[in-house]
């Protein structure tokens, strides 16, 4: 937030999300429609990660650098290229920090901008800006439902309470079954049984253990249907376990979370802001790769809001990792910094 004040930015401000902005004024009459161009402040790594920067030549490595530190920076030079450019833009540009767009953030700070937030009214286009690759043009959605399944008994001595029902047993039947689900590969369409944790000791049969798991689809057909049938091999898990052993203590039972639930959909490929950004990708001499992901822009493409989501230029690997890097070098960085600048240009001044 201090940085956009610096930058000259007007009402800038931090919202009741967490969300950071501020307004670059356009030639229209002040509340009319803003284009948006976002790049989250979250990483996937936890509060305490050792983030500081090592460099080698023009490489840069750091846990969260690429995703999505530098595309942040990036947002600032582009501030700073249409004050010395002296560029005018028709529409207003609201440029973003926004927060909560990895893992379990379930894009809470761009969900809060596109239903409660000032401008959520006033939204013309938005672009958000994740990761490096300047010929990506991601303008499908791809939806995500994400479950904590807690599967509970009774629990018991491992040896003196042997032959009781164990809720252990039900999980890994879940995670078995689950894992033998068949989905289409087209529309693409995916899932994980990807975290597990509970229990009391080694000697103990366990009163709870519980289970993450995440389905994904770029269709909302596909999503429904794979997510029916994991709530339908939850039930059949705990009354296989009920049916195996011994209830006499009490039965297994499985409580179902839902920790996160991304929408899904597709910005048309002949949209204008699609044209616009694949024509910018094409004059800075790539070729443009369109695609799906599940990024900030799943929440105004759900929406109907014209929405794709592009890469803030040069190249980096190892993103999730803490070996992540960027390379700043010149003058690959600068070509792929302008494809962004150029198609936000024009998405202001239609």
């Amino acid at each position: 937030m201090e940085m956009l004040k610096a930058h000259g930015l007007s009402d800038v401000e931090m919202d009741a999300e967490g969300n950071v902005m501020g307004l670059r004024r356009g030639t229209d009459p002040a509340g009319g429609k803003v284009v948006v161009i976002a790049a989250h402040l979250d990483t996937v790594f936890p509060e305490g990660t050792n983030v500081k920067v090592r460099r080698e030549g023009t490489k840069l490595f750091a846990p969260g650098v690429g995703d999505d530190t530098h595309s942040l920076a990036v947002l600032l030079g582009y501030i700073r290229a249409l004050d010395a450019g002296k560029v005018k833009t028709k529409r207003d540009i609201l440029f973003v920090g926004n927060v909560g767009e990895e893992g379990p953030g379930d894009l809470r700070g761009v969900r809060y901008i596109f239903t409660k937030g000032k401008y959520k009214d006033r939204i013309a286009a938005f672009f958000s800006m994740d990761g490096t690759s300047a010929d990506r043009v991601v303008s499908g959605a791809v939806g995500s439902k994400r479950y904590r399944v807690t599967f509970k008994g009774p629990g018991g001595h491992s040896y003196g309470a042997f032959g009781i029902v164990n809720p252990m047993a039900a999980m890994g039947n879940a995670v078995v079954a689950m894992n033998r689900v068949e989905v289409p590969k087209s529309p693409r369409t995916t899932y994980a049984t990807s975290v597990v944790g509970g229990g009391t000791s080694v000697n103990s049969i366990p009163e709870a253990i519980w289970l993450e798991v995440d389905m994904r689809s770029e269709s909302p057909d596909e999503l429904a249907k794979v997510d029916a049938r994991f709530k339908q091999i939850v039930d059949e898990a705990v009354a296989a376990e009920n049916a195996a052993r011994n209830t006499g203590p009490g039965k297994i039972t499985a409580e179902l979370k839902l920790i996160g639930d991304r929408p899904t959909g597709k910005t048309r490929e002949d949209a204008e802001i699609v044209q616009i950004t694949s024509a910018a990708v094409r004059a800075a001499g790539y070729k443009p790769i369109l695609g799906a992901s599940s990024t900030d822009s799943n929440m105004p493409i759900s929406l109907g809001i014209p929405a794709v989501t592009i890469g803030s230029g040069g190249t980096g690997g190892r993103a999730h990792a803490p070996d992540e890097w960027i390379d700043v070098a010149k003058p690959e960085s600068l070509r792929g910094m302008g494809v962004g600048l150029a198609a936000l240009i024009a998405m202001a001044n239609r």
